[in-house]
């Protein structure tokens, strides 16, 4: 393996396992900011050793193991280092050096990332701090990912992150996942996280890969523990069914080479329909909330044979009802698809049409693309050809781009 092969697998190992790591160490120092630093040394003892010494085995493990043993030496360091070490139940004895063959335990890991995501989503923090944070420790994106999410600045971002990790080591912010009304008062900003770690694993906002599975899966699991931990939460049952549903489809989003694959476009008998039956059972179990919402429409999808068989007219009106209970422009354009495809393009063009002077999507892709899909349904090639292209200039994702000037391209014919 060349050194350049090395560097890239460490950097792509780091991306999936970051999370781990950081709520790994964080148990042990009891501190995300430290935690944070400790991972990426982690990180840079990998970029040094990796390309000579090649690859282990268990790339993750190794690196979990190694920011570990970083964390303990540190707890050594400190007066207090006693105390600290009981708290994690161990000594240092039995805490061996970094070990290539040292796999963390699942159950473990969801536990700490539980942990994790509820210490980033601490009341002490503004909604917005909270949720950059987690996104940043628990999805691994970056702060230009998290900023398009939110559809605002890097600068913005960073400095909530920042902030955030100082309010948090300032409060004395306990590693735990609280309970009884002070995890209620939580459960907001962790379903929203979740979502939000879920949908960029779903959909990636950047890179080689559409699709990011190791977010989708951390993600789905996370729901799953917390519907286990408040079975009377409906929006907790929402958002578990919503990502059973997405989660059912992803095999058939993209091609052989990792190209996308339209949605009506997808070979249906791909579908997970194990996922889509947990997806109905929680389903049963949610509420009228935004995600229970979400979930009924992404139920529409789910339970269509063929795509000719969806029930646009009700996904629409489920569209409305989100409309009314979250309004956001983001919301207004998929309606607009959906009433597109109940009325017609021309009805769904002049929703989007009326989208267009809106601040929040003026660098968001998926406006000029969906504006383009009507102007070739409705016969408007040149029009449709321009937004395809710029389409393709905002979105970030290559596997998108290319697909996006696919269509540029036939537009023109």
């Amino acid at each position: 393996m060349t050194a350049a092969s090395a560097t890239e697998t460490v950097e792509t190992v780091f991306r999936i396992e970051s999370a781990r790591i950081i709520a790994g160490v964080t148990r042990i120092v009891r501190d995300m900011g430290i935690a944070e630093e400790l991972a990426q040394d982690a990180l840079v003892a990998a970029l040094e050793q990796w390309p000579e010494s090649g690859v282990p085995d268990k790339p993750g493990a190794w690196l979990m193991a190694t920011a570990k043993h970083r964390a303990i030496d540190l707890v050594r360091r400190k007066e207090t280092y006693a105390r600290k070490l009981a708290e994690v139940g161990r000594t240092l004895e039995d805490m061996p050096p970094p070990d290539p063959a040292d796999a963390t335990d699942p159950e473990g890991i969801d536990d700490d990332l539980l942990r994790l995501i509820f210490t980033a989503c601490h009341p002490v923090l503004s909604t917005q701090a909270r949720i950059a944070l987690a996104l940043k420790l628990l999805g691994g994106l970056t702060t230009e990912e998290i900023a398009r999410a939110f559809l605002t600045s890097e600068a913005t971002v960073a400095q909530r992150i920042v902030r955030a990790k100082r309010t948090l080591a300032k409060a004395g912010v306990p590693f735990e996942v609280p309970y009884g009304a002070e995890r209620a008062a939580r459960v907001s900003s962790v379903l929203e996280v979740i979502y939000l770690v879920f949908n960029e694993g779903y959909s990636a906002t950047a890179g080689d890969d559409l699709v990011r599975p190791a977010l989708c899966e951390d993600a789905l699991r996370l729901v799953r523990v917390l519907a286990g931990l408040m079975p009377k939460e409906p929006e907790v049952h929402g958002l578990a069914a919503l990502l059973e549903f997405q989660a059912s489809r992803i095999a058939a989003r993209t091609g052989p080479d990792g190209e996308p694959v339209l949605l009506a476009d997808q070979n249906r008998s791909r579908w997970n329909r194990m996922l889509i039956r947990r997806g109905i059972e929680a389903l049963e179990r949610a509420g009228h909330g935004p995600y229970s919402v979400q979930a009924a429409i992404a139920a529409c999808h789910a339970q269509a044979v063929r795509y000719e068989d969806t029930d646009w007219a009700t996904i629409a009106a489920l569209y409305g009802r989100l409309m009314t209970l979250t309004p956001s422009p983001v919301v207004e354009l998929n309606r607009a698809v959906a009433v597109s495809m109940s009325e017609g393009p021309a009805a769904g063009l002049k929703l989007v049409d009326a989208l267009a002077d809106e601040p929040a999507l003026s660098a968001y892709h998926l406006l000029p693309s969906v504006r383009g899909d009507l102007l070739e349904r409705l016969g408007r090639g040149e029009e449709a050809r321009r937004e395809f292209e710029r389409a393709a200039s905002l979105t970030r994702n290559a596997p998108e781009r290319k697909l996006l000037l696919e269509r540029a391209s036939h537009s023109a014919k």
